[in-house]
């Protein structure tokens, strides 16, 4: 009877470890899909005409859709360094694409593309080329572009301020920042009337604190005939920069002169979003991350937020028992970002022998 009831003990154990091993297998692959870039919208048109082929207009989307990517995830500067990368090599990086909404009008073939590229393998890339890309976050940002024409003297919030009116107009699908400007509010308007001396010190605490977003961005353009120098006061992630642009020979009433104005200042803002979310991979630190292995929701969780950081370059299981599985974790970042980060995803963390243990 003894020896009965032991094997029944052992095929418990073992049962429960098949299916633990079979739940980690399944589990472990979810994260595969979250290791990559998706970029979605690519539109692509061709002439049908005799010498038309498709393969070539799909590869003129994978060019577009790489550019919109490296112009999401680097700066201005790093990227002018890889414009020439080889449609092969690009191609090496693509994982899997679909096109959908193919038609015909007027002999002209369109269609929509959507590329999904290797995360691991465009990190690497960029890393042979020394880059360091950011992480693509999207942010809504408080913007108050303010016009102040030094030979009249008149400053312009919303009525004849070009920025004001057109900030919004065109907008490019890699760009990361979401402006959203004041509502026309004549006592914002007085507010800045009576503050125009001390314009450049002034900390618009007053406008800022109407709208429930942390992060803002005060544009002043001094305006003096055909000159605009550019005061930008900005905001982003509690980290705060002011940037000074002068722009000479500038018609604003020309829609070409405003333009170049419009996306220099754009890129500006974009560049300083992205350095702020920079990922070094010259940072490969090893963590050690202990989970209860009862908890079988919570590890489907943690691998899932594991794989949707890109702050980590890889990870895996290290080993598992009945009590705990242990995840190797390559961060490219330090304890501290990396435990804000888990905390942002509700796993509290504290460390016990250089492990990181989940409460």
């Amino acid at each position: 009877m003894q020896i009965k009831n032991k094997l029944l003990r052992l095929k418990k154990v073992y049962i429960f470890f098949i299916s633990y091993v079979l739940f980690i297998i399944f589990f472990s692959t979810t994260f595969l899909h979250a290791n990559a870039f998706k970029i979605s919208e690519i539109e692509i048109s061709a002439p049908f005409e005799l010498n038309f082929s498709k393969s070539k207009v799909i590869d003129s989307g994978f060019k577009e859709a790489f550019y919109n990517l490296i112009s999401m995830i680097t700066t201005t500067e790093d990227r002018s360094r890889i414009d020439k990368t080889s449609l092969k090599e690009l191609k090496g990086m693509i994982d899997s694409f679909t096109i959908s909404d193919e038609r015909f009008i007027d002999n002209e073939y369109f269609a929509k593309l959507e590329v999904t590229f290797n995360k691991k393998n465009i990190l690497i890339f960029l890393e042979k080329k020394n880059i360091f890309p950011s992480m693509p976050i999207k942010n809504r940002v408080l913007l108050i572009p303010i016009i102040i024409d030094l030979e009249t003297n008149n400053i312009y919030l919303f009525t004849e301020n070009i920025f004001y009116q057109k900030w919004n107009d065109k907008t490019k699908n890699f760009h990361l920042l979401d402006y959203v400007l004041p509502s026309e509010d004549l006592e914002d308007l007085n507010i800045i009337q009576k503050n125009s001396k001390i314009i450049e010190d002034y900390d618009f605490t007053e406008l800022i604190k109407k709208y429930s977003l942390e992060d803002y961005i005060i544009t002043i353009i001094f305006k003096n005939k055909d000159e605009l120098r550019v005061l930008s006061k900005i905001n982003l992630n509690n980290s705060f920069k002011v940037n000074n642009q002068i722009f000479k020979k500038v018609d604003l009433k020309n829609e070409e002169n405003f333009e170049i104005v419009l996306n220099k200042l754009k890129k500006v803002y974009e560049n300083y979003w992205k350095k702020i979310n920079e990922i070094n991979t010259s940072i490969k630190l090893p963590l050690t991350v202990s989970i209860k292995s009862s908890q079988y929701s919570k590890i489907k969780l943690l691998e899932k937020t594991l794989g949707s950081s890109d702050l980590i370059s890889k990870f895996y299981i290290l080993k598992f028992d009945n009590r705990n599985t242990y995840f190797r974790v390559i961060y490219n970042s330090s304890p501290k970002t990396f435990l804000k980060d888990m905390k942002k995803a509700n796993f509290d963390l504290i460390k016990e022998n250089n492990i990181w243990t989940i409460k």
